[in-house]
Parts: C-alpha cells; sequence; structure tokens
C-alpha cells in the first residue's frame, strides 16, 4: 500500500507516507534539464490552489532519461525555486526504472501500468495519482500538462471535503 512506504526529502530525511493519510498525492519524477521542466510552473500553480484542501505534490529527481537531472537534490529543490517559484516538495534523488529503482516507484508502476499496457517510466515528469485512501487511481503521461488534471483531481478533492 502507498501509506507503507517511507521516502526521503532532498535533505535525506524521511517522509513516511503515512503522514500523508487524507491527502490526494500526485507523485512526478523530474528532470530540470528536461524539455517539460516548464511543467515545474503548472505543479506550482495546483500546488498553488489546492494544497489547502488536501492536494500534496511530491517530485522526485532522477537522471535515468538524457542525463537530464545532473544535479543532487538539495540544488535541484533551489534551481526550481528560484526558476520556476517551486515551494513543493522536491524530494531526494531516485531512479524509476531497472534493478535499482526506489521500491515506491515499483509499486506505483504496479498499480497504474501505461495506457499500453507497459509498467515502465517512458520519461521526466511521468505523474501518479493517488486518492485520500492511498490507492494509485490514475497514470497521467509525461506530455499531458499537469493543469488539465486539475478536474479529476478536485474531483477527488471534493470527494473527501466534510
Amino acid at each position: 500500500m502507498f501509506y507503507d512506504f517511507t521516502v526521503l526529502d532532498n535533505r535525506k530525511r524521511p517522509l513516511p507516507l503515512s503522514s500523508l493519510k487524507g491527502k490526494v498525492v500526485v507523485v512526478v519524477n523530474v528532470a530540470t534539464l528536461c524539455g517539460f521542466a516548464p511543467q515545474y510552473y503548472e505543479l506550482q500553480q495546483l500546488w498553488n490552489l489546492h494544497r489547502d484542501k488536501g492536494l500534496v505534490i511530491l517530485a522526485f529527481p532522477c537522471n535515468q532519461f538524457g542525463n537530464q537531472e545532473p544535479l543532487p537534490a538539495a540544488q535541484v529543490a533551489a534551481q526550481v525555486h528560484a526558476e520556476y517559484g517551486v515551494t513543493f516538495p522536491i524530494m531526494e534523488k531516485v531512479y524509476v526504472n531497472g534493478p535499482h529503482e526506489h521500491p515506491l516507484y515499483t509499486f506505483l508502476k504496479s498499480e497504474q501500468k501505461t495506457q499500453l499496457g507497459f509498467k515502465g517510466i517512458k520519461w521526466n515528469f511521468e505523474k501518479f495519482v493517488i486518492d485520500r485512501n492511498g490507492d494509485v487511481v490514475r497514470r497521467v503521461p509525461t506530455d499531458t500538462p499537469p493543469k488539465a488534471m486539475e478536474p479529476f483531481l478536485l474531483e477527488l478533492l471534493e470527494a473527501g471535503e466534510n
């Protein structure tokens, strides 16, 4: 289950995902040198608009696709804050595919395959959406802008409001 994992933030401090129970979570693999890096702007907009309703965004830097994330995670956090105004959590750098992939990504990929039935992450900025119950309810491809997820995220956020 999603809540069984503990991840590290960009300063290597543990974050038990159980602390996010009752939240809607977007997990995304990111890279600062990627052509899709402007998605940071839209992710930040979603965070600004909906974090008070229970939205959490966890961005995991990854250098597996074209070596587009050469920086250590703490430097990634500083750079995307300066360049894109990012204030949502930037986590520790991870592998999302292969023998060294982070166990969270093994879980996410097993819960939501691609539209063609594949498990592997194809590129940076692939997004997973986890509902308030910890279920992985959607996998969003790289080329789908974060803003396009907003109606679905709102449904999930409103479903949990009392």
